[in-house]
Protein backbone atom coordinates (compact mmCIF):
# COMPACT_ATOMS: atom_id res chain seq x y z
CA UNK A 1 0.00 0.00 0.00
CA UNK A 2 1.20 3.42 -0.79
CA UNK A 3 0.91 6.43 1.54
CA UNK A 4 -1.78 8.04 -0.60
CA UNK A 5 -4.10 5.01 -0.26
CA UNK A 6 -3.53 4.94 3.48
CA UNK A 7 -4.33 8.67 3.72
CA UNK A 8 -7.60 8.07 1.83
CA UNK A 9 -8.60 5.27 4.21
CA UNK A 10 -7.53 7.06 7.44
CA UNK A 11 -10.58 9.42 7.71
CA UNK A 12 -12.93 6.45 7.36
CA UNK A 13 -11.11 4.59 10.12
CA UNK A 14 -11.56 7.53 12.47
CA UNK A 15 -15.08 8.56 11.35
CA UNK A 16 -17.19 5.85 9.65
CA UNK A 17 -19.76 8.43 8.59
CA UNK A 18 -17.19 9.80 6.15
CA UNK A 19 -17.84 6.87 3.79
CA UNK A 20 -21.30 5.71 4.93
CA UNK A 21 -24.47 7.35 3.64
CA UNK A 22 -26.50 9.34 6.19
CA UNK A 23 -28.97 7.25 8.19
CA UNK A 24 -32.52 7.02 6.93
CA UNK A 25 -35.27 8.33 9.22
CA UNK A 26 -37.13 5.61 11.07
CA UNK A 27 -40.83 5.57 10.18
CA UNK A 28 -43.11 5.98 13.18
CA UNK A 29 -46.29 3.94 13.30
CA UNK A 30 -49.41 6.10 13.46
CA UNK A 31 -51.12 6.10 16.83
CA UNK A 32 -54.55 6.67 15.41
CA UNK A 33 -54.80 10.12 16.94
CA UNK A 34 -56.07 12.87 14.73
CA UNK A 35 -54.62 16.34 15.06
CA UNK A 36 -56.94 18.59 16.98
CA UNK A 37 -59.04 15.70 18.30
CA UNK A 38 -59.71 15.46 22.01
CA UNK A 39 -58.37 12.42 23.89
CA UNK A 40 -60.88 9.68 24.64
CA UNK A 41 -60.82 10.24 28.40
CA UNK A 42 -61.52 13.92 27.92
CA UNK A 43 -64.55 13.13 25.73
CA UNK A 44 -65.94 10.80 28.39
CA UNK A 45 -65.38 13.38 31.12
CA UNK A 46 -67.12 16.09 29.08
CA UNK A 47 -70.08 13.79 28.44
CA UNK A 48 -70.40 12.94 32.13
CA UNK A 49 -70.21 16.61 33.09
CA UNK A 50 -72.93 17.48 30.57
CA UNK A 51 -75.25 14.74 31.84
CA UNK A 52 -74.59 15.82 35.42
CA UNK A 53 -75.33 19.45 34.56
CA UNK A 54 -78.56 18.43 32.83
CA UNK A 55 -79.62 16.40 35.85
CA UNK A 56 -78.92 19.31 38.21
CA UNK A 57 -80.89 21.68 35.97
CA UNK A 58 -83.79 19.21 35.88
CA UNK A 59 -83.71 19.00 39.65
CA UNK A 60 -83.98 22.80 39.87
CA UNK A 61 -86.88 22.71 37.39
CA UNK A 62 -88.65 20.10 39.52
CA UNK A 63 -88.20 22.26 42.61
CA UNK A 64 -89.67 25.24 40.75
CA UNK A 65 -92.57 23.08 39.61
CA UNK A 66 -93.21 21.85 43.16
CA UNK A 67 -93.12 25.37 44.58
CA UNK A 68 -95.47 26.70 41.88
CA UNK A 69 -92.87 28.98 40.29
CA UNK A 70 -92.64 27.07 37.02
CA UNK A 71 -93.09 29.42 34.07
CA UNK A 72 -93.80 26.72 31.47
CA UNK A 73 -94.80 23.16 32.33
CA UNK A 74 -94.25 21.91 28.78
CA UNK A 75 -90.63 23.06 28.63
CA UNK A 76 -89.93 21.48 32.01
CA UNK A 77 -91.39 18.15 30.93
CA UNK A 78 -89.44 18.22 27.65
CA UNK A 79 -86.25 19.02 29.55
CA UNK A 80 -86.91 16.16 32.00
CA UNK A 81 -87.38 13.70 29.13
CA UNK A 82 -84.18 14.90 27.43
CA UNK A 83 -82.31 14.46 30.70
CA UNK A 84 -83.71 10.98 31.16
CA UNK A 85 -82.69 10.00 27.61
CA UNK A 86 -79.17 11.39 28.02
CA UNK A 87 -78.79 9.47 31.31
CA UNK A 88 -79.97 6.25 29.67
CA UNK A 89 -77.52 6.79 26.80
CA UNK A 90 -74.70 7.38 29.27
CA UNK A 91 -75.55 4.11 31.04
CA UNK A 92 -75.58 2.24 27.71
CA UNK A 93 -72.17 3.66 26.79
CA UNK A 94 -70.86 2.73 30.25
CA UNK A 95 -72.10 -0.84 29.80
CA UNK A 96 -70.49 -1.14 26.37
CA UNK A 97 -67.19 0.24 27.67
CA UNK A 98 -67.19 -2.22 30.55
CA UNK A 99 -67.96 -5.11 28.19
CA UNK A 100 -65.12 -4.05 25.89
CA UNK A 101 -62.73 -3.76 28.84
CA UNK A 102 -63.68 -7.22 30.07
CA UNK A 103 -63.18 -8.67 26.58
CA UNK A 104 -59.71 -7.13 26.39
CA UNK A 105 -58.81 -8.47 29.83
CA UNK A 106 -59.86 -11.98 28.79
CA UNK A 107 -57.49 -11.98 25.82
CA UNK A 108 -54.36 -14.04 26.21
CA UNK A 109 -51.06 -12.45 25.38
Amino acid sequence: MNPQAIAAIAPAAVDPSAILPPPMPVPVAPTGAVEGAAPFGQLITQGLEKVNGDMLASQVDMQKLASGNAPDLHRIMIHLEETQLSFQLMMQVRGRLLDAYQDVMKMSV
